[in-house]
């Protein structure tokens, strides 16, 4: 039976005996009413008020796998050798939330502009002037001009590239994973590979093809900047993807047993980890 718009509502022909009212609305409590009509008796139920129905909503709050990633890259951007020098590239965690696209290039992008990248750049610059290597850029302000293009191109290319564009493409964790246990000889043996192997967005190692195609590709594009008599193409492009690729293995020893030391805001260690 539906009440009318006043909440009246009455039944006819109704039995003698007991009875049991249920009464309910969308959005209310229900109530029951119960009693008893004898023969030929007309009953007039009390006033009956329905409450608003308790209802119970389960909220589950959480971050999405690319805002926990950018809060873990917020901490790896509070890392600085000496408070100083960028130490981006290097993840305390043991098992980091992969990084999008977007992340990577930012990442990159901090890198380039960062202070101590330029000063790093400069003084490459200066001792190649005082070796007088590139001895076509000639020397003075110019030459110092030519010789910090040239490095900061380099490292432009070399970062984009291996560090942001192709990890992007092929879906590849340009950071360095921070062991920290075993023996010195696995620490070192590992470190080392780690120029050649990357771990994948998925989790899994493999080859580090951006690593290794980022070298090759920034060795290929130095040799439209360098002065004529040091290009040599193939041989200019290798020698530049093996420096890259062997600067990317010191750098891995020294982040794995002297840069955490050096480093004053680093994420507490994962259980186990020293």
């Amino acid at each position: 039976m539906l009440s009318g718009d006043d909440g009246q509502f009455s039944f006819a022909n109704v039995g003698a005996g007991g009875f049991q009212l249920t009464i309910a609305a969308a959005g209310f409590a229900s109530q029951t009413v119960s009693g008893t009509l004898r023969p030929g008796e007309v009953q007039i139920v009390p006033p009956v008020t329905l409450g608003v129905a308790t209802t119970t909503t389960d909220v589950e709050v959480g971050l999405t796998r690319a805002e926990v990633a950018e809060e873990e890259i917020k901490v790896q951007e509070k890392q600085r050798v000496l408070g100083v020098l960028p130490n981006f590239y290097v993840s305390y965690v043991s098992d980091p939330v992969p990084l999008t696209s977007k992340q990577k290039f930012e990442i990159a992008w901090k890198t380039l502009i960062d202070p101590a990248t330029l000063i790093f750049v400069g003084g490459a610059a200066g001792v190649e002037q005082a070796q007088n290597h590139f001895e076509e850029y000639g020397q003075g302000a110019e030459g110092y001009g030519k010789r910090f293009g040239a490095g900061y191109a380099d490292t432009v290319t070399s970062t984009l590239i291996g560090s942001a564009l192709l990890p992007s493409l092929l879906k590849q964790d340009p950071r360095y994973f921070y062991k920290g246990t075993g023996s010195t000889r696995s620490r070192f043996l590992y470190a080392i590979a780690n120029s050649f192997v990357c771990k994948g967005d998925n989790g899994r190692w493999q080859p580090s093809y951006s690593n290794i195609l980022g070298s090759l590709a920034a060795g290929g594009i130095s040799n439209l900047y360098y002065p004529s008599q040091d290009r040599n193409g193939a041989g200019l492009t290798f020698e530049n993807a093996g420096i890259g690729i062997g600067a990317t293995a010191a750098a891995n020893l020294f982040q794995e047993f002297i840069v955490r030391k050096l480093t004053p805001k680093v994420p507490h260690p994962d259980p186990g980890k020293p």
